[in-house]
């Protein structure tokens, strides 16, 4: 059977920083009639309806201490009219925009995700304007006064339509089920009904503006395909589809399953001969070792000559010494001026008078300043043995000169030694190379040939992605179009069958309250008498509303309500987005401490369930009910999609499985309240 068109669950994801955590609603590829979530209070049951309610577009989500801790992004799989869609959300701070992309979770994104708005609802690229138009509401305007034609409009919003989508645990058994108390909010409840149904009144009017709006993107569409084509024909790209790039992927991981198994095959025949590769070795050794010798020498050399060059000109300085006390201290007399004949003693000072020419000195401590006596020459030599200075230093310069003639005299030998051992490495690794050249030289052209064929290969897969790619954006473009003129088509066949807009709604609302009578009767409500539903979709039993009743048998008349509008509204392929969440439909019922004997004794759940087994396999054959419940019967056990715990000995725990350690009062604060899950 063909999917009907709407909305449908297939998958949720909680993506965190290391894992992930998921609710499945699928059976074997296929979107289950009913789903249940099943479990113990405070794990987190509730949290996973709330999740995907945030992923179609709700201002909030959970915000437990574990949620917060361990979730990043919220990931929801849904079936648009039939086709699989993913809506990712940030988790934390409410995000403001959704990201959806076509396909499942479990494969690669084919193209860059499109952004969709959270606000305003009414903006065409907004995740509401998306939902609406796979239930066929697209662009409905909703009068603020009904009875003014003048009155101002705002856009219907996805989540003005969540409220006959999803039951929360707070609506059930409530007084305020209808927001009696909130007159704008039961004014839209009413309103949306209508639109559901389309009955609401100005609908020519609605019709023809929607019409109008739509024919406005239709034409807009239509100019952004001509151009998407106009700029693919320029590309000039090679058709590109799943199959080509299919086909290349294939091909690339054939050829990488070949270079490995070459690779493999060359390590294993590369394996050198031990004895060739045990000469080679020792023959790198001794090259080596004699190269690091001529390297030293030739260190050595160079130390060594400067050392030497320093010496010698200290000697050259010390003789430079010597003879300049022999060259400036000339009148030193030691020979007569007159005759030359060696005096038998240095001239001296004798009482006041020059010893050599008689002549008085002046002063009191008079002295010769041309020359000095033995003892005044030995002292002065004693301040500088220039002597023993020569003799020294030359006794270091020659050491020095003999060790550097010796290390001279070896280079040449080390030379030549260094040579003979780089000669025989190279003789080594020559024989290695002759050894391996046979096996080497075809496996590294057979692989250099792989190689080419993998990079040819690599570009023609980019480029086929590529036009892939840009087919994808055209595909996207002409299925918009396409989109846009069957709602037109089937808003001007809606206008051209518009009845009454009054009796139309009388029906409706006659067969949602005969609906309403049935399934009070199947699930054995007591004294059952005048069941009914009112022209302000009020519900009443036994002549007073269902605001008089008992808080069990407020639980029953909520449910049968929220069920006859949906099981109607799938029937007749009203715009409904073909799925209901319902949380805790047993409360008051057998959970908590308020619990209502009178009702939950006469009432079996099992005909809750018994009821939606059948009517889903027959008259609701297509449309989807989740359902959130502490302990469902087990005639409904083969639909129960997950069972959370809260023991660590029987996993899964809750819905963030690996936090088994938070506080009771960390949990869902719902599920602190009698009979809530």
């Amino acid at each position: 059977m063909q999917p009907l068109p709407g909305i449908r669950i297939r998958r949720l994801r909680l993506a965190g920083v290391s894992r992930t955590y998921d609710v499945d609603f699928t059976h074997e590829q296929r979107v289950r009639g009913l789903s249940v979530v099943a479990g113990a209070f405070s794990s987190g049951k509730t949290a996973v309806l709330e999740f995907v309610a945030y992923g179609l577009g709700a201002k909030r989500h959970p915000r437990h201490p574990e949620v917060l801790r361990k979730v990043r992004s919220c990931l929801l799989e849904v079936e648009l009219s039939g086709e699989p869609y993913v809506i990712e959300r940030a988790v934390g701070e409410p995000s403001k925009a959704a990201y959806v992309r076509q396909g499942t979770l479990d494969q690669p994104a084919p193209a860059k995700p499109e952004s969709r708005l959270i606000e305003p609802a009414g903006s065409p690229e907004s995740l509401s304007a998306l939902l609406l138009g796979h239930c066929k509401l697209e662009g409905v305007q909703l009068r603020e006064a009904p009875t003014n034609r003048e009155s101002r409009t705002d856009p219907l919003s996805f989540r003005d339509l969540m409220a006959l989508a999803f039951l929360p645990n707070e609506r059930i058994a409530s007084m305020n089920f209808l927001s009696e108390n909130e007159f704008m909010k039961k004014h839209k409840l009413k309103q949306v009904v209508d639109v559901v149904f389309g009955v609401h009144d100005d609908r020519a009017v609605e019709l023809g503006q929607r019409i109008k709006e739509l024919g406005s993107r239709l034409t807009q569409a239509r100019s952004e395909l001509a151009a998407a084509r106009a700029f693919v024909e320029e590309q000039d790209l090679p058709v590109g589809d799943a199959l080509t790039t299919q086909t290349y992927e294939n091909e690339l991981l054939e050829l990488n399953a070949q270079l490995r198994s070459l690779d493999e095959n060359g390590q294993a025949d590369a394996v050198f001969p031990k004895r060739l590769r045990r000469e080679h070795q020792q023959a790198a050794q001794r090259a080596r070792r004699a190269a690091g010798a001529v390297r030293d020498c030739e260190t050595q050399l160079a130390r060594m000559m400067p050392l030497r060059a320093q010496y010698a000109d200290d000697l050259v300085k010390l003789n430079m010494l010597a003879e300049a006390q022999r060259l400036f201290d000339p009148l030193s007399v030691t020979t007569c001026p007159a005759c030359l004949h060696r005096l038998p003693s240095p001239p001296s000072v004798e009482n006041g008078v020059c010893g050599l020419c008689s002549h008085e000195l002046p002063g009191d401590d008079g002295h010769l300043t041309l020359g000095t006596s033995d003892a005044e020459r030995s002292q002065d030599e004693g301040r500088l043995n220039v002597a023993s200075e020569i003799r020294a230093t030359k006794a270091r310069l020659k050491e020095i000169t003999d060790y550097v003639e010796g290390l001279d005299s070896s280079l040449a030998a080390l030379k030549l030694r260094a040579e003979d051992a780089e000669l025989a490495e190279e003789q080594a690794a020559a024989a290695v190379d002759q050894a391996t050249r046979p096996r080497v030289t075809p496996f590294l052209a057979a692989r250099d040939d792989l190689q080419r064929r993998r990079e040819d290969l690599l570009r023609h897969l980019q480029h086929a992605e590529s036009a892939a790619r840009l087919q994808g954006g055209l595909e996207k473009r002409a299925a918009l179009v396409e989109r846009h003129e069957t709602q037109i088509a089937r808003l001007r066949e809606e206008l051209d069958r518009l009845g009454d807009a009054a009796q139309d709604r009388d029906l409706v609302v006659g067969r949602i309250s005969v609906r309403y009578s049935e399934l009070l009767r199947q699930w054995r409500y007591p004294k059952l008498s005048q069941p009914m539903i009112d022209t302000n979709l009020v519900p009443y039993v036994r002549g007073d509303s269902y605001r008089e009743a008992s808080s069990g048998a407020r639980t029953l008349l909520t449910l049968a309500w929220q069920l006859a509008v949906f099981e109607v509204a799938v029937e007749s392929s009203a715009a409904h987005p073909g799925f209901l969440m319902i949380d805790s439909p047993q409360k008051n019922l057998g959970h908590g401490g308020t619990r209502d004997a009178a009702i939950a004794d006469a009432i079996a759940i099992d005909d809750f369930y018994r009821h939606l087994t059948s009517w889903l396999a027959e008259q609701g054959s297509g449309a989807q009910v989740i359902i959130v419940d502490n302990s469902p019967p087990r005639l409904v056990e083969d639909n129960v999609v997950v069972r959370y715990s809260r023991s660590e000995e029987r996993p899964p725990y809750g819905l963030i499985d690996d936090e088994t350690t938070t506080d009771e009062g960390d949990g869902d604060e719902r599920l602190a309240h009698p009979g809530q899950a």
